[in-house]
């Protein structure tokens, strides 16, 4: 519920037991990264049972969480004149086709050249303020290196919609990758739970321990010399899913330095994987749109390097 003008109030009461306050609140409200609950902690926004807890409390069975969440800061990122393509607008949503290279929100010390820069320029103050300062309208993400589709919501209602969508399931999306070795099978299912790294706290794994739920389809389109070219479907959205479900099968994506090979045979500045359709329910007429978008240029032309033979 909200209170006044100056923050939100959220109350939670915990149904786990032992599991990290920060993943468990981020795992909740998908609208808020793991990071910004992690500022929230260290701001003294949130309490257990009445008391203030550092990031790594562990929860115990029906602590009583409340988070008091401030309303949105005025926006330090400049709009930028930045090239966009898009393939849809209207009064709800914005459907971009991001390229390869771009990241889509500003980071910390990092608040130019972003997917946010560009769409605050070309939308004005005709953005979603739901997800705070840093990312106005941005629903969902790709990685920077990732190319393709990306909703824009040009206000609440219809950024609370999708993400409703999103958080059960209901959008469609759908990738292409080139990725490493022969597969064999046609078609599968990769159901294997993804959280941070035990080691390596910057990556995503395979964690069966205290990861969450992560299911990727994969379908054979074409086969070559080593490698094969795959189409991709989430049914679950975690961070970097396709990346780490593909090394964890033993067919990472060309061009991933970070779950893949560190030696790379093609020069592509990045992994080879393209977010080539989106589709879900429209937030005014509930009727289903889809929206796809044509192969990048590199994915187009590593595929007619592999068709011969090189």
């Amino acid at each position: 519920m909200r209170c006044g003008k100056e923050m939100e109030i959220i109350n939670l009461k915990s149904e786990t037991e032992n599991e990290r306050i920060d993943s468990w609140i981020a795992s909740k409200l998908e609208r808020f990264s793991r990071t910004y609950i992690q500022k929230l902690l260290s701001d003294r926004r949130i309490t257990v049972n009445g008391q203030f807890v550092k990031p790594n409390y562990r929860l115990k069975f029906h602590d009583e969480i409340v988070i008091n969440v401030p309303e949105p800061e005025k926006l330090e990122v400049k709009p930028e004149k930045i090239d966009l393509e898009i393939l849809h607008e209207d009064n709800d949503i914005l459907v971009v086709n991001k390229p390869k290279g771009m990241v889509v929100h500003p980071a910390f010390g990092n608040y130019s050249g972003t997917l946010v820069n560009a769409i605050m320029e070309y939308c004005g103050d005709r953005l979603s303020d739901i997800n705070g300062v840093i990312r106005p309208g941005i629903v969902h993400r790709l990685d920077k290196d990732t190319s393709g589709i990306l909703v824009i919501a040009k206000n609440n209602a219809a950024h609370e919609f999708l993400s409703a969508k999103l958080k059960k399931h209901d959008i469609n999306r759908v990738y292409v990758a080139i990725v490493e070795g022969v597969i064999k099978d046609e078609r599968g299912k990769i159901d294997a739970p993804i959280g941070r790294h035990p080691v390596e706290r910057k990556k995503m794994a395979v964690n069966v321990k205290n990861g969450r739920r992560a299911v990727t389809y994969f379908r054979v389109l074409e086969r070559f010399k080593g490698h094969t070219f795959v189409e991709l479907k989430l049914e679950t959205g975690r961070t970097h899913q396709i990346r780490v479900h593909m090394s964890f099968i033993g067919h990472p994506v060309v061009g991933d330095m970070v779950y893949g090979r560190k030696k790379q045979k093609f020069k592509i500045d990045g992994q080879a994987l393209h977010a080539k359709l989106l589709g879900f329910e429209h937030p005014s007429t509930g009727k289903y749109v889809e929206f796809e978008s044509k192969l990048p240029g590199y994915f187009k032309e590593l595929l007619e390097t592999l068709r011969r033979g090189l």
